[in-house]
């Protein structure tokens, strides 16, 4: 939840606070908490002290009201909201010399799916996320904080204008994955795209030699069709029912994330 007025961003749920108070807390301007989830933060209490900050112990209704949620699990922190940085020529040499796993998502509407989709990509270990600048994309919420479990603190989110002029831009230097329920070629082909090979001899892979741009689509829609165009591949998880053709989206990010960074 926003609050306009101080130009601050609640962030609830215990997780989520307890890896800010580990990576960043001297963001932290304000933290309210319960009386159960009191003992539990006399560290970052004494932080904000030193830094003269404000921390109190309300009411569960009062931290409601903070949050704009139930769901607060009994902590929130105030911050000033993150900056979603506009990409650049220079972050993208930097994927282009080190070759690694990176995310984009085609107007993830969702905030929780949002949310969830950043804590996979932080548990295994990918490092970026992009997102169009559109009403149609979920953006850093309280929600996706709150979702993300602590995640948010491990991955870097970057936004574009112009999502086909960034695809254009890097086709050549990024191999551009789109995910598609109607594709052909399944997810495990990923590192294959990426210059990996298959050593007949010891049935080992070796490692991927380009950075992959990982799509993933609107909850309803999939990838936009001007997206699917632009793609160099499109994958798909296979199924076992074809009666279920789709995942959610989170849930096909956590297996698509998995599949993607094992091979880096």
């Amino acid at each position: 939840m926003n609050n306009k007025q101080n130009n601050e961003l609640a962030i609830c749920g215990f997780a989520a606070v307890k890896e800010l108070e580990k990576n960043q807390s001297s963001r932290i301007r304000r933290l309210y908490f319960n009386a159960e989830k009191a003992p539990l933060f006399g560290g970052l209490c004494r932080k904000l002290a030193k830094q003269k900050g404000i921390y109190n112990q309300v009411e569960d209704t009062d931290l409601q009201k903070l949050s704009g949620t139930v769901h607060h699990q009994g902590v929130v922190a105030m911050i000033s909201p993150p900056e979603v940085l506009p990409l650049n020529e220079g972050i993208v040499q930097h994927w282009y010399d080190n070759p690694q796993p990176i995310l984009y998502l085609d107007q993830i509407s969702n905030a929780n799916n949002f949310g969830a989709i950043v804590r996979s990509a932080a548990f295994f270990g990918i490092e970026s996320i992009v997102i169009p600048i559109n009403d149609n994309q979920a953006n850093i919420s309280t929600s996706t904080y709150r979702i993300a479990q602590g995640g948010m603190e491990y991955v870097h989110i970057f936004s574009v204008k112009n999502p086909e002029f960034f695809l254009n831009d890097i086709a050549g230097k990024i191999i551009r994955i789109g995910t598609d329920v109607n594709a052909t070629d399944s997810i495990e082909k990923i590192p294959f795209f990426c210059g990996a090979k298959q050593n007949s001899e010891n049935n080992e892979t070796s490692k991927a030699k380009k950075t992959a741009l990982i799509i993933l689509g609107n909850e309803e829609r999939g990838i936009s069709e001007n997206i699917k165009k632009s793609c160099d591949h499109l994958v798909t998880i296979p199924t076992a029912k074809k009666n279920l053709d789709s995942l959610n989206v989170a849930q096909a990010a956590a297996i698509i994330c998995y599949e993607a960074t094992k091979i880096y």
